[in-house]
């Protein structure tokens, strides 16, 4: 395993873990950079225009489309550290 991939790992673990939970739009951000970083490009149906939680997690990833899952899991684990106060 790549040490990106690892510190990305640890990222996800300490994201669970946070001293205070983020506001949706951070949650939201967090969500799309974890997909995109694991993933890769949005893929699948966008859920239909009721399910509203599943529809902004799909937006949010989709608007991650191109980035590469590295970059993706670098700005993840950022994002992560500055929550958790690194």
């Amino acid at each position: 395993m790549n040490d990106l991939k690892k510190q990305f790992e640890e990222a996800a673990q300490r994201a669970m873990n946070l001293p205070e939970r983020p506001d949706n739009d951070t949650l939201l951000k967090l969500y799309a950079l974890y997909k995109q970083g694991s993933v890769g490009d949005v893929s699948g149906p966008k859920p239909s225009f009721f399910d509203f939680v599943g529809t902004a997690k799909y937006e949010a990833w989709a608007k991650l489309k191109g980035m590469s899952q590295d970059e993706a899991m670098r700005q993840y684990i950022a994002l992560v550290n500055k929550l958790a106060g690194l």
